[in-house]
């Protein structure tokens, strides 16, 4: 399992990631798709080639060809989303706010799979990626998709944990050359 193959690799100083990794992943109330729709969109996002690599074979096996696609574009549409928006909302004239963003993301309307799930998927990469704006934009649909806040915090702990073990084992492979 490539999941026990991650967790291995995860340095003794950094062993509460290991748990955590184990439960978020091993230990998920979440169904399949949305699980390993999240762990997939997260791993993309993590930029880290190690975590992708042992995860993707996995989150494949887990999700249908339609929700594996969708994950891969909630990763690619937010890697934008998440710059352009932040970008907006950390300038401090507000005008920019109100200009036309131009910039096509017709998949977040027709993603192939359950609406909810995508917007899961993209709620998780945007806590990667830092925009306030967007996750609060997805946590509203998903709360009026009825997610409650547990399902939303499980999203967020996975994307915290998968960044924090991609963080980890990039640098430990750096520290090794």
């Amino acid at each position: 399992m490539a999941l026990d193959e991650l967790k291995s690799a995860i340095p003794d100083y950094a062993k509460d990631l290991k748990l955590n990794l184990g439960s978020v992943i091993g230990n998920s109330d979440l169904p399949q798709q949305q699980l390993w729709g999240t762990v997939l969109a997260c791993a993309i996002a993590s930029r880290s080639p190690k975590v992708l690599r042992e995860l993707e074979p996995e989150a494949k096996a887990n999700l249908s060809a339609e929700a594996y696609t969708a994950a891969k574009s909630a990763a690619a549409v937010m890697a934008m989303n998440n710059v352009f928006y932040r970008t907006r909302h950390l300038l401090s004239d507000p005008e920019y706010g109100t200009l036309r963003a131009g910039l096509r993301m017709n998949v977040i309307g027709n993603p192939g799979v359950e609406k909810a799930d995508f917007e899961l998927w993209s709620f998780a990469v945007s806590a990667i990626n830092g925009c306030g704006q967007c996750l609060d934009s997805h946590e509203q649909v998903l709360r009026k998709a009825g997610l409650d806040r547990e399902t939303i915090q499980e999203a967020a702990k996975i994307a915290a944990v998968i960044q924090a073990v991609g963080v980890t084992l990039d640098s430990e492979a750096v520290l090794a050359q």
